[in-house]
């Protein structure tokens, strides 16, 4: 029988393949922090803003599907690479930007780009890792670079905008991309599916129909915008096509995305657990973030370092993941690991009592979803053959960017629901919205202006304390649902079921 364990140049290769993990995560999270001097400087209006901020997460969120499967067709390396070199022009192009409409295409293109780069690495960790241990190690420290890039791109990005100017934050990718494209051929193997035909270019269609239509819609609903019908429609149009899309793939010979494959009991109760925790942590994360500047008066920097913890305790999570299956089975380690989540929504049910415990509240939560990121990422992709790990991965994803977008909606709704509930009686925009109290406040005689606030942010908090309650129960459900369809015997101390 032939040895698979992974030898010196895999464990180099698993060093370059991190790197793109850093750079998503950078990228993402710095723009917020850049999105006030860049609109200054531009003159970009709202919408524009909007786009600015929206275009890059669309395109990957509609592209991921197609790239994860033209990957196993064209070569995942080639994948990779081709992609990151996009990236660095896009990124430049961006950093330069002299109108609103060029910073929104060099957006647009960057999340086309970007959508090649997290399943081509987890695809190409199948490759390089054939032992289901070493590749539940490999998978664990590429989710941990993930969740600790995101912890500290905040206060990289604050330290790049106080010394230059507001493009630095889309250079972050290019010394990062270019290392990936300097080591990668040489420690990188190349590895497609020699039977794949033809992509299917009205799988690709209607794979972007059925996304780009329904993720839209539910990120306008979370931004209440008004025009709520629009996005109601959108969504409609989006399942529809998504419908549509789902029965091809299961005619075709050759699929974009293999459904088949969740006809396995165990993997589809870990992609619909990874949509719910996407859920429950975006939702927190959007309405901490809400309570953090807008009770508690914290800037959008000062947030960014004390929301920190969160994504430090999932990067801890998802490190120490592989060493609980040498105690217990896999989907006992990610059942156990939600309910430690949902202890931690409890925790942040008590945010009216002090700051201490929304952040110990957003640790515990976020430590407790460690094993699930981990180990059932590397579930996902050990169920596939190994020619069609990047469909796999393409799934985890698509699973990923759905919970988020339904997240904000979600808890988003919740929480106002619960505001306007509480502030029913007070006029007009104080009724909406905690700002819009602030400033009905400032034209209130006496006290009474003051008295509103305080009530308005009383309201604030306990549609927080809402949410948290809802990420909770979320994260209960996950863990029942994980734990009654991973009942399987043991027979090994594997970090992934294979």
């Amino acid at each position: 029988m032939a040895d698979k364990t992974a030898g010196r140049r895999a464990w180099l290769g698993l060093a370059v393949l991190v790197l793109p993990t850093l750079v998503v995560a950078l990228d993402m999270n710095a723009l917020f922090l850049a999105l006030p001097k860049l609109s200054a400087d531009l003159g970009a209006g709202g919408t524009e803003q909007l786009w600015i901020s929206d275009s890059y997460g669309f395109l990957m969120a509609g592209f991921v599907i197609t790239m994860g499967t033209l990957g196993d067709r064209i070569g995942r390396r080639k994948l990779l690479l081709t992609g990151s070199a996009a990236f660095i022009a896009t990124s430049v192009v961006a950093a330069y930007a002299g109108t609103p409409e060029m910073l929104i295409a060099a957006r647009v293109l960057m999340g086309v780009a970007g959508a090649t780069l997290m399943p081509s690495t987890l695809a190409l960790i199948s490759t390089l890792f054939r032992d289901d241990r070493e590749r539940g190690k490999a998978i664990s420290v590429w989710a941990t670079c993930q969740f600790a890039g995101a912890a500290f791109s905040p206060v990289f990005g604050g330290f790049l905008l106080q010394h230059f100017w507001w493009g630095s934050v889309f250079l972050i990718a290019v010394p990062v991309m270019v290392l990936l494209l300097v080591t990668g051929p040489f420690l990188l193997p190349e590895h497609r599916d020699p039977a794949a035909r033809r992509i299917d270019i009205v799988s690709v269609a209607l794979s972007l129909a059925a996304v780009l239509p329904a993720v839209y819609g539910i990120k306008r609903l979370a931004a209440d915008g008004g025009d709520t019908l629009f996005a109601v429609l959108s969504i409609v149009v989006g399942v529809a096509f998504g419908i549509v899309f789902a029965r091809r793939q299961l005619s075709l010979a050759d699929p974009l995305i293999d459904l088949r494959l969740l006809r396995d009991r165990r993997l589809t109760a870990v992609l619909g657990t990874l949509l719910l925790a996407g859920i429950a942590m975006a939702g927190v994360g959007f309405l901490v973030t809400q309570y953090l500047q807008s009770v508690l008066g914290f800037s959008p920097t000062e947030s960014a370092i004390v929301f920190a913890p969160m994504g430090l305790a999932v990067a801890i999570g998802t490190m120490i993941a592989p060493a609980l299956t040498n105690r217990v089975r896999p989907g006992t380690a990610i059942a156990s690991g939600l309910v430690v989540s949902a202890l931690g929504g409890v925790l942040l049910t008590q945010a009216d009592r002090g700051l201490s415990f929304v952040i110990a509240g957003i640790a515990v939560l976020a430590l407790g979803t460690g094993p699930l990121f981990a180990l059932g990422t590397g579930l996902v992709i050990g169920s596939a053959p190994v020619d069609r790990a990047g469909s796999a991965a393409s799934m985890s994803e698509t699973a990923n960017f759905f919970g988020g977008a339904l997240g904000v909606a979600v808890l988003g709704a919740v929480a106002a629901g619960i505001y306007r509930g509480r502030m029913g009686g007070a006029a007009g925009a104080a009724r909406e919205t905690l700002a819009g109290a602030v400033h009905v406040a400032a034209s209130l005689p006496g006290t009474r202006g003051a008295e509103l606030v305080t009530a308005a942010k009383g309201a604030l908090t306990s549609g927080l304390t809402a949410g948290a309650v809802v990420a909770a129960s979320v994260f209960a459900v996950g863990a029942v649902l994980v734990s009654t369809l991973h009942r399987e015997r043991r027979t090994a101390p594997e970090p992934v079921a294979a």
